[in-house]
């Protein structure tokens, strides 16, 4: 154990991020279907990262201007960094990315959003053409959708609260 001093009990999950082929189509993604904005992005020479968050999760902050709000990102949880390499939106050679979850490349799985009314939310879904990997009347779990996002990553929809 280190010497420093450090109280593990302010540590907090940040962000997770995903790489992405084309920014406009995963940004639109997670804006309209899910309800997430973008307040921050970082540009590199060959690659930009998008940081999308629940409104909310800004607390009094909410209502901020984006640049206040990323002065306050590392210091709240729940922000996805999007990562786009320049170009593979329109290179026809490029296959996309590895989701995690074929059988050759198992590993990170999916990421999870609550909703208020999962009923409601597959009715949404279903209006809004997104594409479902599963639906809650589908297998044993009854009370959990996942849909897939512009890259095929899953991302599981569950209720705020168990029926």
């Amino acid at each position: 154990m280190s010497s420093s001093a450090t109280n593990t009990a302010t540590y907090k999950f940040n962000h997770t991020m995903l790489r992405v082929r084309d920014h406009v189509k995963s940004i639109k993604f997670y804006e309209e279907v899910l309800g997430m904005k973008k307040f921050h992005e970082s540009s590199g020479s060959d690659f930009t990262n998008y940081f999308l968050a629940f409104p909310g999760g800004f607390g009094d902050k909410a209502d901020a201007s984006d640049e206040e709000k990323a002065k306050v990102q590392l210091n709240r949880e729940g922000v996805l960094e999007l990562c786009h390499n320049h170009g593979t939106e329109s290179d026809p050679s490029f296959k996309g990315y590895v989701s995690g979850n074929e059988d050759e490349h198992k590993g990170f799985g999916h990421i999870a959003v609550t909703v208020d009314n999962l009923e409601a939310a597959v009715k949404r879904f279903d209006e809004l053409g997104v594409k479902f990997k599963k639906r809650p009347e589908e297998g044993r779990m009854r009370h959990i959708a996942f849909i897939y996002d512009p890259d095929g990553y899953w991302v599981e929809i569950l209720a705020q609260q168990r029926p």
